[in-house]
């Protein structure tokens, strides 16, 4: 059964509202801009008083098997006080990082139509060997990217 354009094409802001409900469940203090033009999904506040810039990527349940965690031709250059938030729903996991750490650590498009663009995977993927199903699991380079809460984002 395939899911109607609806469910599949306001998934990315379903998943937004809910990640920032998750971050107001944690006491952040938190605002959404009313026009993401500047790929900008929520402002937050830090207890010193400085403000970080956060952009929320959701992979979800039903992307081809392997890509649970990969996301590709991402615009993006080096910006201050700008995070991302990258949850695979499948994996059911949340990577926080910086700028400089995305920049560094993202495949840049040289060619094509996603030329200077970046993409990112997660995941890597594997046969078991009992049931020869497909396993999915955090690359170990990334493992320090993982983050079950958003502490991150305020110290």
């Amino acid at each position: 059964m395939s899911l109607p354009f609806r469910h599949s094409a306001g998934f990315g802001k379903r998943m937004e509202y809910w990640m920032i409900g998750k971050m107001l469940k944690e006491g952040l203090d938190i605002y959404v801009p009313l026009v993401d033009d500047d790929a900008i999904d929520a402002v937050i506040r830090r207890q010193d008083g400085s403000f970080i810039t956060v952009q929320i990527k959701a992979r979800s349940q039903t992307v081809c098997e392997g890509d649970a965690a990969l996301f590709a031709a991402i615009p993006h250059e080096l910006r201050d006080n700008y995070w991302f938030v990258f949850y695979s729903e499948r994996m059911d996991m949340t990577w926080i990082m910086n700028s400089e750490e995305f920049i560094s650590e993202a495949h840049q498009n040289k060619s094509g139509k996603n030329k200077g663009k970046r993409s990112i995977w997660f995941n890597g993927k594997k046969k078991d060997k009992i049931t020869g199903k497909l396993i999915e699991y955090c690359k170990p380079q990334f493992e320090k990217y993982v983050a079950s809460n958003f502490e991150r984002l305020l110290n």
